[in-house]
């Protein structure tokens, strides 16, 4: 009797533990995930910004981090004034007999401004940002970049990304292939965390407003 009572008690124990496993562990899933993401979309988005100031320098974007992280040791932003001005015009002035003028836009070079002040204001975050911000990860986010043709013009487009499958490594196998599969407008569709794309022009990011902000 003794033992069928010790038995009966385990299986209670071991019941409640998968009852409040259940109905908890998503919960604290969904916690960690949170917090990974939201450090994670924070590093994407500096590599987003310092990837479109490149473009903006050089008119590509970078293919690898040590070129972008030197990019933006190195490279300055030119400021510039626009401004109207008009001229006499003297082909219609010559064509009809009275003083014409057409408009001009003058734009003057007034400066230069550093890309690592105007991005990241002193902070030497940018030399980190392709690590993954997670303790007990060592690894770095994927990043491409490369030229897409529309309407037979090359338009150079990159992507960022990190598998959901190494932000979560540790966590709940059965939640972590849940995740895998979400297709939800509040949610981070597909395997992968990222920003940008190899085959459309979007450089937004794939998470929900709800992470903040994914666009430029």
């Amino acid at each position: 009797m003794k033992i069928l009572k010790g038995l009966l008690w385990v299986a209670i124990i071991g019941l409640s533990y998968l009852v409040y496993k259940s109905v908890v562990g998503p919960v604290e899933f969904n916690k960690v995930k949170e917090e990974r993401y939201i450090k994670s979309i924070a590093n994407l988005k500096d590599i987003r910004n310092s990837q479109l100031a490149y473009r903006t320098v050089t008119g590509k974007f970078a293919n690898n981090f040590d070129e972008l992280v030197q990019f933006i040791d190195t490279a300055n932003f030119t400021i510039t004034q626009r401004r109207d001005s008009s001229v006499v015009d003297k082909e219609m002035t010559k064509r009809y007999g009275v003083t014409s003028y057409k408009d001009l836009l003058i734009i003057d070079t007034i400066g230069t401004v550093p890309v690592k002040d105007s991005l990241f204001k002193g902070s030497t975050r940018y030399k980190t940002m392709m690590n993954i911000p997670i303790e007990g990860i060592n690894a770095k986010f994927e990043m491409k970049a490369d030229f897409i043709t529309q309407n037979d013009i090359k338009i150079p487009v990159f992507e960022v990304k990190v598998a959901k499958d190494v932000l979560l490594f540790d966590q709940d196998k059965n939640l972590l292939v849940q995740e895998n599969q979400v297709v939800s407008v509040d949610g981070v569709n597909g395997t992968h965390l990222k920003v940008g794309s190899l085959t459309e022009v979007n450089t937004n990011g794939n998470w929900p407003k709800i992470f903040g902000s994914n666009d430029e």
